[in-house]
């Protein structure tokens, strides 16, 4: 092989990987690309309103359910005893408001009919006639609460989905407000993309975007239904004046920081396994000028 051959040679081989080298350099400054992504979902996370022991426990973990479908049921015996004293004590007020009217009318028509009972009587027979009927409102609007009790002492899923996270067994204690178990919402998967603020002017919302999961297998569509608008910053906690505590030290090299952005998931065929939580690759689709 000749000289001149050699050096032909070598001078192509130094131009391919001097070209493929700015390639590989524009498309990881300049490619609205990312590898730092999550399947996100709709967690409805799920509290009884009463307290009580779990006497009932309907699911498994990982189950399906359907919305209004019985997932655990508290002891109601407790509340049904207070609608029983509070139905007694409603019937009690009806009587009591019923003779405070009687005696009201009796007292009204003897200060009408030759003032055998003074004004003040009657006023004080309507007052008592009004305090009967706030007795009444008071006691009826606690047993319409001590009902609700009752009802939520069975405690039903509020929407299709399936049940994660269940470490609740029949028998425990539960306490009102404190969530025991988790649900994800059916059709409530998304992408979650977390993008370097140098690549965010070159992606916009409804950009077509396709997705690789780590597991491998076909690549997904979506698109982007929402950009982040702010992140957190350190400079921006405050001290016990509420003055600005600003990091007393810069690094000179600055790394740019990744903005979230949503990715509404097309149709996803049945046999692919999508969990929450799992970590994907995501690249913008770049489309056209028109």
């Amino acid at each position: 092989m000749s000289k001149t051959v050699r050096i032909s040679l070598t001078l192509a081989v130094v131009v391919i990987a001097l070209l493929a080298g700015q390639w590989i350099w524009s498309h990881y400054m300049y490619s609205p690309w990312t590898r730092d992504g999550r399947v996100r979902a709709d967690v409805i996370t799920i509290a009884p309103d009463v307290s009580g022991w779990v006497t009932e426990l309907d699911v498994k973990d990982n189950q399906h359910v359907n919305k209004g479908d019985v997932i655990f049921t508290v002891d109601s015996t407790r509340y049904k005893a207070t609608i029983a004293q509070l139905e007694a004590q409603v019937e009690s007020d009806r009587y009591s408001l019923e003779l405070a009217k009687h005696q009201y009318e009796r007292r009204k028509k003897l200060s009408t009919n030759g003032k055998l009972v003074s004004d003040e009587t009657a006023e004080s027979a309507r007052i008592k006639t009004k305090l009967a009927e706030a007795a009444l409102k008071l006691s009826e609007a606690k047993l319409q609460a001590a009902q609700i009790d009752l009802e939520r002492s069975v405690i039903r899923a509020p929407a299709d989905g399936t049940i994660i996270n269940l470490t609740l067994r029949q028998g425990n204690y539960v306490s009102k407000g404190k969530s025991v178990l988790s649900l994800v919402k059916d059709g409530s998967l998304y992408v979650t993309g977390y993008f370097e603020e140098t690549k965010v002017p070159m992606i916009h919302v409804g950009q077509t975007a396709t997705i690789t999961l780590m597991s491998g297998g076909k690549p997904l569509t979506g698109k982007v239904t929402s950009i982040g608008k702010a992140i957190a910053d350190t400079n921006t906690n405050g001290n016990s004046q509420l003055l600005p505590q600003v990091q007393q030290t810069f690094n000179w090299v600055r790394l740019a920081q990744r903005i979230p952005v949503d990715i509404q998931l097309d149709s996803v065929d049945k046999n692919v396994n999508l969990s929450a939580g799992m970590t994907v690759s995501i690249h913008m689709n770049q489309e056209q000028e028109q």
